[in-house]
């Protein structure tokens, strides 16, 4: 696996773990290598029986895109570059055993899409999630705009986009985005309990029940409309305004065009 993504397993639970610390795991183009090359690894783990995700060492679970390395792409760069993330989130969705997100610190933009494809989210009470995408001027591209509705509803995944909110642990709990808070320290604790239980059902019902729930909620042609969206957004001047902001640290001034 990549140095980026570490992948540890021992009996029935696996462990994958961003590993990009001094970057608080921004989702680089290492980190998202390794995140493909972690889901093709367990979907074919036949022994794997629950899968927990987690931000390592990091301050971060995940603080989202690499805003620096994006600065410096062309647009057909950024294209290719947000498409492989999408192809990686949707792989860990694709996992056929069940996944739980172990979430702690900041949690924003691709990580929380990542989160969102988890089964299961527990955070730590030091947790704050958001899709902050529409502040840089771009919108979420890895899924968020399907799976948050289908999490917290319609009305509430709108304001939280709209307004790039970055919630709390408890209003995320609040909402049903996250399942559960815990204290810190003790997240990977409950995280691997939660697993423990998930891992001493019978394995083949837990993946064909995950199958089924994941059937009825089937995205289809959310994701190609989201995609559509995302690459329009890509060559206007406001995407480079906002990445210019964020490496000036200044509030960015938007635009329309």
């Amino acid at each position: 696996m990549s140095d980026a993504v570490l992948v540890r397993a021992g009996g029935p639970i696996a462990e994958v773990i961003l590993n990009n610390p001094e970057r608080h795991n921004a989702l680089s183009a290492p980190v998202v290598e390794g995140l493909h090359r972690a889901a093709a690894h367990l979907a074919l783990a036949q022994d794997v029986r629950v899968v927990i995700v987690h931000g390592g060492e990091s301050p971060a679970f995940c603080s989202g895109a690499d805003l620096k390395e994006r600065a410096a792409m062309t647009d057909p760069e950024v294209f290719a570059t947000v498409h492989r993330l999408r192809e990686a989130v949707n792989a860990f969705e694709r996992l056929p055993m069940p996944v739980i997100a172990a979430i702690h610190g900041a949690c924003f933009g691709g990580g929380l899409e990542l989160a969102l494809a988890c089964d299961i989210r527990i955070a730590a009470d030091d947790a704050r999630l958001g899709l902050t995408e529409l502040q840089w001027a771009v919108i979420p591209g890895a899924g968020g705009t399907q799976r948050l509705p289908r999490v917290v509803g319609v009305a509430r995944a709108k304001e939280m986009i709209f307004t790039a909110a970055r919630l709390d642990a408890a209003e995320a709990e609040r909402i049903g985005l996250v399942n559960r808070v815990v204290p810190k320290g003790r997240l990977l604790e409950e995280a691997r309990a939660l697993a423990g239980r998930i891992a001493e059902m019978a394995p083949l019902a837990a993946r064909l029940a995950k199958r089924a729930i994941g059937a009825g909620l089937e995205l289809g042609d959310g994701l190609a409309h989201e995609w559509e969206a995302y690459q329009a957004i890509i060559p206007t001047e406001d995407r480079r305004e906002g990445l210019r902001a964020f490496a000036e640290k200044r509030k960015p001034e938007y635009r329309g065009r």
